[in-house]
Formats: C-alpha cells, structure tokens, sequence
C-alpha cells in the first residue's frame, strides 16, 4: 500500500489541508462507492412502505425532494468545513469537530455555546448508530422467524425474544472486533448476500406489477411516517466528513462532484424500489418488502436467509461508530492496565441493551424505523447543517434579501416538522 504525502496550499473557499492520505482511499471513484454503500443498505427495503403511508404519487414526488434536500445539507455542511478549516488553517474536521469549530469562529454571543454543540452531534451520532443496530436485531429476527417458520410452525413465536438473544449471544462475540481492517471479510459477506436479496426481491417485484390497486395520496397523516421511514434509510451524513477528508483535490463538490454524482445514483435507486414496491402490493406492503415475498417458493427463502445473514453481518461494522466515540470518553477515566477488560465488558453491556431495546420494541419495526429517523435523522441531516450555515455566513452576510437564512430557516422548519411529527405518530404506533 502506497502512503503519499500530499500538501495542499489555503485558497478562498477550499480547506487547508497537509495531511497523509492513502492513495486508494483518495481516488473519487472509491469515494463514490463509499458514499452510495453508506445508503444503499437494509433500510431501502423499507422504502416501499413510505410510499404506502404517503401514497403513490405523493413518495414519488416527496422521495426526490427529500433526495435533493438531503443532498443540499451535505454540501452546505462540507462547504461549512471548508470555510473554517481555511479560516482557522485547521488540516481538517469531522462532523462533530465542524459544528464546535464553527461556534468558536461565530459571533461571540454563541461561542459559549461550541462545547456543548460537540457533546450534542457526539450524542446524536452516537444514538443514531445504537438505536439504528436495534433496528438490524430487529431485521434480523424477522427475517430468519419467516424463514424457519415455514418448516416449523413453532418457529413463529420465537421473534419475541428467543431467536434476539441467540443473535445477542453470537453478536457479543464478533462485536469484540476492535478494527475495522479486520471486518473486511464480514462486510464482503454482507454485501454478496445483500446483492443475492436484492435481485431476488427485484424479481418478484417486476413479475406481478399492476395487478393491485395503489393510492395516489393518503393524506396528511401518512407525511411524518413517510419522511422518517426515507430519512432512515437515505441519510448516510455520519460517513461524509471522513470521505470528504480522503480526497487529496477538491473534487468532493461541484455539479459534477462526487456527492452530486452518488446522490443521484442513490435518489433513483430509493424512488425505483419505493415506486415499485408500493405498485406491486399496493395496501399489503409489509414493513419491509421481504416480508411480501412468499414462504413456500425457495428463491424467496433463499432472499430471507440471504438478507438475514447480510444484516447480521453488517452490524458489527454500524456498531463500531457508537463503540468508539463511547471509549474515546471513558478511556481517559479507566486505569491503561485495565482498558482490555473494560473495553470488553463495554461492548458486552451495549449488544445486552441493544437487544433489550429491540425486544422491547418487538415486532413494530416500522414504529422504531420512524423514531430513529424523527429524533435524530433530522436533527443531524437537516438541523444541524442548516444552523452552522446560517452561524458561518453571519460575517459574509447572508446574500440579497437575506436568502440563505430564509432558505436555512425553511430546512429547520422540516426538521422540527418530522422531529414533532415523526415522533408523535411512531409512538402513538408504538402503543397502540
């Protein structure tokens, strides 16, 4: 592996950076691979219920704007960066970096503030991932409980808690993996198996098209759970800071860019399945479009298994992100002789509460979907990036008729919306 050593000179508008980048990671085309993986998971299998909840036409049109919206955080937030990184002569920032770097650079009145911005964006990043693997529990006994019920009937009581803490039991094992080079085997399996189940699941998607009846629209009710469920599973922002640090040129943004180019890749491939999905089952759409898939046909149990495997596997590496900014904060307050042991009970004691979380939410995997995507989706995606924008423009100003704070405000009136909104109906699911 080649190590290069690259120094980039400051210029207006483009980050200061002298660090070393590894050269397979920098090249735009593995930036770009990176960046639709980080969306292009379990959670598009859900999609097709949003566009149940909104209706036909309605989570067309609403996917695309949530695409573009999505899209356009991103880039503000990376610019954001940018601008402070230059500013401050700073090699570069993550996300959490970014949000305390800009309170520090803003007006005095909230410079204050910039401590406790970064504990909040660790927190929120945190619970993102945590609650996010609660979901792949979830994933995980749904899929194999219809998998093996078909063989044995006894089989379908098991997703209540048995067959979670089997899985909790061989998660606390390979959990205890603490680098990410040697999850590189896992992930190859997780991404096979994830490629088996799509194409199985596009199969039977496109044999039986038309023949359901679909609503166009249902209403105003269905808005919150719609813009959860897609925040959910499009929302990849955690992964971008640390792709957009990779990159040695400032190829990144720009019409043309990177983020530009795998949006638009991601934006049709969420709109295409979300479309067809709901086309296909119309009101039978199930949670996740797996379940739609019949019991008695061995392609679909192949699809079951497959993606029951992918999702086991795939959550070692979502579970390493809340591991590792938890140590980082208790390492300093433990004994170095006793770190091994602390670092192994820690990760005994998250997969125990992350099971008890997903036993607690049973079987409403679309209830605990809206929540995660309500409560923190939206403050990181949309929240967040809208805010430093406005505190990093405050010099500059804010362009003729003070658009970009209108534009910004608009962006936090969505996030409160689907914040306020998304919360209440999934837990009034979660109850009823």
């Amino acid at each position: 592996m080649t190590i290069i050593l690259k120094l980039t000179l400051t210029r207006p508008g483009r980050k200061f950076t002298n660090r070393m980048s590894i050269e397979y990671s920098a090249i735009p085309i593995r930036a770009f691979l990176h960046l639709v993986k980080s969306s292009l998971g379990t959670g598009i299998l859900a999609v097709p219920r949003a566009f149940k909840s909104a209706g036909l036409l309605v989570g067309l049109f609403g996917n695309i704007l949530i695409g573009i919206l999505c899209t356009h955080t991103v880039y503000i937030l990376v610019e954001t960066s940018e601008k402070v990184c230059a500013k401050g002569k700073i090699p570069s920032l993550g996300y959490a970096d970014t949000a305390e770097e800009v309170f520090k650079q803003g007006p005095k009145a909230v410079r204050k503030w910039s401590g406790c911005v970064r504990t909040f964006v660790e927190i929120a990043l945190v619970s993102t991932y945590y609650l996010g693997v609660a979901v792949y529990m979830v994933f995980i006994s749904l899929s194999l409980t219809k998998l093996f019920s078909f063989y044995y009937p006894e089989a379908a009581s098991w997703d209540r808690y048995q067959l979670k803490l089997v899985i909790m039991v061989l998660l606390m094992v390979l959990c205890q993996i603490r680098e990410i080079k040697h999850m590189v085997p896992y992930s190859f399996i997780a991404n096979v198996m994830l490629a088996v189940a799509f194409g199985i699941t596009g199969y039977y998607i496109f044999s039986g098209l038309g023949e359901v009846e679909v609503h166009m629209s249902n209403g105003f009710s269905g808005i919150p759970s719609f813009f959860s469920t897609v925040l959910f599973a499009m929302e990849g922002i955690g992964t971008i800071m640390p792709v957009e640090n990779s990159m040695p040129e400032p190829q990144f943004l720009g019409t043309c860019g990177v983020l530009n180019s795998a949006m638009v890749v991601i934006v049709f491939f969420f709109t295409s399945i979300g479309f067809l999905g709901y086309f296909r089952y119309g009101e039978l759409t199930e949670v996740t479009i797996m379940k739609n898939l019949p019991d008695d046909k061995i392609a679909a149990q192949i699809a079951q298994g497959a993606i029951g495997i992918s999702v086991f596997f795939s959550f070692m590496l979502q579970f390493y992100i809340p591991t590792d900014i938890m140590w980082k904060r208790l390492r300093s307050k433990i004994p170095e002789q006793k770190h091994n042991v602390s670092q192994i009970w820690l990760r005994i004691i998250m997969v125990a509460v992350v099971t008890a979380i997903a036993i607690a939410g049973g079987e409403d995997l679309g209830s605990l979907i809206d929540l995660v995507g309500a409560i923190f989706f939206s403050s990181l995606g949309f929240l967040v990036p809208a805010v430093l924008d406005i505190i990093a423009n405050v010099e500059e100003g804010w362009g003729r008729c003070h658009w970009k704070l209108l534009k910004n405000l608009f962006i936090i009136f969505l996030a409160l919306f689907a914040l306020v909104s998304g919360s209440y109906y999934a837990i009034l699911d979660m109850l009823k």
